[in-house]
């Protein structure tokens, strides 16, 4: 049996692949930040090196 700790940021646009233990949790999808996580409300992206996701 293979058991998963990491998967891709469940924000579309967002490139990041998050392990599980470390993710933000929202609605049962895991995200690799608040940004990502509410969905990009102010239009600010992840942060995260090479990754331009801003909804």
């Amino acid at each position: 049996m293979t058991t998963v700790n990491q998967m891709k940021c469940a924000c579309v646009s967002c490139l990041c692949i998050v392990s599980l233990s470390d993710a933000i949790n929202k609605d049962g999808k895991p995200y690799c930040s608040d940004a990502c996580a509410n969905g990009h409300s102010e239009g600010e992206g992840c942060g995260h090196t090479g990754c331009s996701c801003d909804a």
